[in-house]
């Protein structure tokens, strides 16, 4: 609005939330009628939330407010819809989100974290509440602005589990015990259990279910579940692969034979000389030692004694320790901020390249050979047709694969580059000798680190003291 002695301008913010007057004149000696004001806000359809203070403070002092933006109008915001959310009922930390219990006083108890979470048939495991709609807000223009609607959830359904009719409550079909697998199916899986160590007499296991051995596992044998498997004793260089958790009570003297792979989480106290690789988390509660770690999120040594020498540790997200290194400086290899899986996938790719271009020489090779034969002659013999037939086919198959492997290559390439939350923590202290890799970034350490953070900004590997 457009007065002799000044301009008086109103201003819907884009979400309509908002609106704001700014009264502009060159002269400080201006008064500005309250009829004048709602004449503005009406011509830009403001006619909710009115802050009648403001239109009072302008109308009785104008020349105070010269060259001032003032909030005249405040919509009511929408109140966004609550997410659907899936409450478990069974105890979800004894099927595969395995923790260190934490006591009273703080301590934590590294030692009894084995669990057996046995159900019953017809029992119920999980419940779903639906999401809630939300409350329409209100424009400084009337408008109702719709809210956000709460994010719908699904119970993810295993083996030996039943869903109602609605799908909002999960049984066991079985008894036996919870686990979870593959991007948190909830399964029951039947029991196998081995009263003591397993040798000769038990021999290799293969099973549709959970395998629990109330001994050790030695070099040589191999257990392979599509539950959980749970060692209460120790596991030397055995082969142990299982579809949910891994849990070893008294840890991994593996003497670089054998190996661990879990689809979700490892559980242990030691790793020595290993080859660990998990879906979700390492979890070690006094030492990893000359090991090949990997976990698709973090590996956690931060126990009383946590401590990290040698080897290769590999993290999508954090590596975790009290101690890493020591004063010999040995090489120990810190990776973060992709899955390993990326990496490995990337190697095989590499090499499947190599393998497919050197394919592809030859049968060019083969087919230039064959074009100058009819060139020379005017016609290829029999043979050769059948020949030229052959690698002209191959050379299709051949292109095709290459397409595949060079656009899954661009992929992995730009996974290992993007930006993620990665980090390594020291909580104690890091000596020299230490390689930490993010992503493409590489950075040796070659002094001492105390109570320290490592994380990546401004395309830098950067530290902050941890308080």
């Amino acid at each position: 609005m457009e007065n002799s002695n000044y301009t008086l301008t109103v201003t819907v913010a884009q979400d309509k939330m908002e609106a704001q007057v700014l009264l502009q004149s060159e002269s400080g000696d201006i008064k500005v009628s309250e009829r004048e004001i709602r004449d503005a806000l009406s011509a830009q359809g403001v006619r909710y939330g009115i802050v009648e203070e403001t239109i009072q403070r302008l109308s009785e002092n104008a020349g105070q407010y010269i060259g001032i933006p003032l909030t005249i109008a405040s919509g009511t915001p929408p109140v966004d819809g609550t997410d659907a959310r899936v409450e478990y009922i069974f105890a979800k930390e004894a099927s595969g989100e395995i923790r260190p219990k934490e006591m009273e006083d703080g301590r934590v108890d590294y030692y009894n974290v084995t669990h057996i979470a046995n159900v019953t048939r017809g029992q119920l495991l999980a419940q779903k509440y639906p999401p809630e709609p939300g409350k329409p807000g209100i424009a400084v223009t009337g408008e109702q602005v719709a809210p956000k609607p709460g994010k719908e959830a699904t119970i993810k359904v295993g083996k030996n589990v039943v869903l109602n009719q609605d799908r909002t409550l999960l049984y066991a079909a079985i008894d036996g015990l919870v686990s979870f697998t593959d991007n948190d199916k909830v399964n029951v899986f039947p029991v196998f259990e081995v009263n003591g160590d397993v040798d000769f007499g038990v021999g290799n296991i293969d099973f549709v279910g959970t395998v629990v051995v109330r001994g050790s596992v030695p070099s040589g044998f191999r257990i392979k579940a599509a539950g959980d498997i749970r060692i209460l004793g120790s596991v030397e260089g055995a082969e142990l692969e299982a579809a949910g958790s891994v849990e070893i009570k008294s840890g991994i003297v593996a003497q670089d034979k054998g190996h661990v792979i879990a689809g979700v989480n490892v559980v242990t106290s030691f790793i020595q000389n290993g080859n660990v690789t998990a879906g979700r988390d390492v979890t070690v509660s006094q030492s990893i030692m000359f090991s090949q770690v990997k976990a698709g999120k973090n590996v956690l040594c931060n126990g009383p004694k946590g401590i990290i020498i040698g080897g290769t540790i590999q993290a999508g997200e954090r590596i975790v320790a009290r101690v890493i290194g020591n004063s010999s400086a040995t090489p120990t290899v810190l990776e973060v901020g992709v899955k390993p899986e990326l990496r490995a996938e990337m190697t095989e790719i590499t090499k499947e390249l190599q393998t497919t271009y050197e394919s592809m020489r030859k049968t060019d090779q083969g087919l230039n050979v064959l074009d100058q034969i009819l060139q020379a002659t005017g016609e290829l013999p029999a043979d050769k047709k059948v020949m030229q037939v052959k690698l002209t086919n191959t050379r299709l198959i051949l292109e095709k694969e290459l397409k595949r492997l060079e656009a899954r290559k661009k992929e992995v390439e730009a996974q290992l580059i993007g930006d993620s939350p990665a980090l390594v923590e020291v909580n104690s202290l890091m000596y020299p000798g230490i390689k930490l890799v993010f992503g493409k970034m590489v950075r040796f350490i070659k002094q001492e680190f105390s109570r320290t953070r490592f994380v990546v900004l401004d395309g830098e590997i950067r530290t902050a003291t941890l308080i």
